[in-house]
């Protein structure tokens, strides 16, 4: 649907430049010659230029409409019947949720949509393992007319992080993925409820310099060791208490709380975590980063920078259609994440994870 979408719209758009450019190209010979240029026949010429424009113009929409219509009529009977990991929150099977016994292909990330289709959402699916880091963008938000709202996009950036962190436990069986979360200044505050009070997560958010260091140092261990024991083919040679299961670094606020030295673990996480099962999900406001220099620019080019609020920051590989991106929000005022939460907690207890 995603590939289906992005032709029929660059074919449409085609069509339009196509018509603005035979408009203007027929306009400007009604101007050549300066005599021609008034009276009822120059008058018509003009006219018959925009009508053959809007006739172009009504044929490519009356195409575009067609193939919208076919893809409304798709979406319809897919998204309901949809299983957890490519589901919105308000899709009903999340209310009957049980942990699954095998780790998807793929996980929703939010929905897609172009100007021209607003109503038609596009799930934004991103292959399972993560191959990349996340990066919940909590800059400067701006209005409709270009002026930044106060106070920015910290706290719907730590809804969103919450959000994209419990529907990854969500579609992992039990036991399958551990989260780790940072909040070096405790900043991150009762959005993270949801996560601490259901008891999915194996310890509470790490605060200030030492609890950063600790759990990076934990997580850089599992890196190593995992790597030499697939190296050199000794996986059954690893610590009995090594966690094996896939690892999420939820990095709040950052970088504040690190150091030049909590730094360096985290980009080797970074760049060699992915190919032993640790990713990351950083929270961070760039211009917060500022006195690092281009020192970070490597960081911030290997995430998938994610924004808490609807913005175009997307673009498709094909033809380049600048995608208005919508964050996976559960419906305001549902209760959606913490029942699904619960109910892995409970699954967890149950089999003694």
């Amino acid at each position: 649907m995603f590939e289906d979408l992005t032709r029929t719209v660059a074919a449409y758009r085609s069509a339009v430049d196509f018509a603005d450019s035979r408009r203007e190209r027929e306009l400007k010979q009604t101007l050549q010659d300066p005599r021609a240029r008034t009276g009822p026949a120059a008058e018509a010429a003009r006219e018959a230029a925009h009508a053959r424009h809007a006739g172009l113009v009504g044929q490519a929409r009356a195409v575009l409409d067609r193939d919208l219509a076919r893809l409304r009529a798709e979406s319809e009977v897919v998204e309901p019947a949809l299983p957890p990991a490519p589901a919105r929150w308000d899709n009903p099977v999340w209310h009957a949720y049980q942990p699954p016994a095998d780790r998807p292909t793929a996980l929703r990330l939010g929905d897609l949509t172009l100007p021209e289709a607003p109503d038609l959402r596009i799930p934004m699916l991103l292959r399972l393992p993560l191959e990349r880091g996340l990066w919940v963008d909590s800059g400067p938000a701006r209005a409709e007319d270009g002026c930044v709202v106060p106070g920015g996009l910290r706290e719907p950036a730590a809804w969103t992080a919450v959000a994209l962190a419990a529907r990854l436990l969500a579609v992992h069986p039990v036991g399958a993925l551990t989260v780790h979360v940072i909040d070096p200044d405790r900043s991150v505050g009762e959005s993270s409820a949801p996560l601490a009070k259901s008891g999915v997560l194996h310890e509470p958010p790490a605060a200030g310099a030492r609890g950063v260091d600790a759990v990076l140092d934990r997580l850089v261990r599992r890196v190593e060791l995992v790597r030499t024991a697939v190296r050199h083919h000794a996986v059954d040679a690893l610590p009995d208490d090594l966690d094996l299961a896939d690892q999420l670094l939820w990095v709040h606020d950052f970088p504040h709380g690190f150091d030049d030295r909590a730094l360096t673990k985290l980009r080797y996480l970074v760049d060699e975590g992915a190919s032993t099962g640790v990713s990351l999900m950083l929270v961070a406001d760039r211009r917060d980063a500022d006195e690092y220099g281009p020192v970070l620019d490597p960081l911030w080019r290997s995430l998938l920078r994610l924004t808490p609020v609807p913005d175009d920051h997307l673009a498709d590989p094909w033809v380049g259609h600048a995608w208005r991106y919508e964050p996976p929000l559960p419906p305001p005022g549902s209760g959606i994440v913490p029942e699904v939460l619960r109910r892995l907690a409970a699954a967890r207890r149950e089999r003694g994870g």
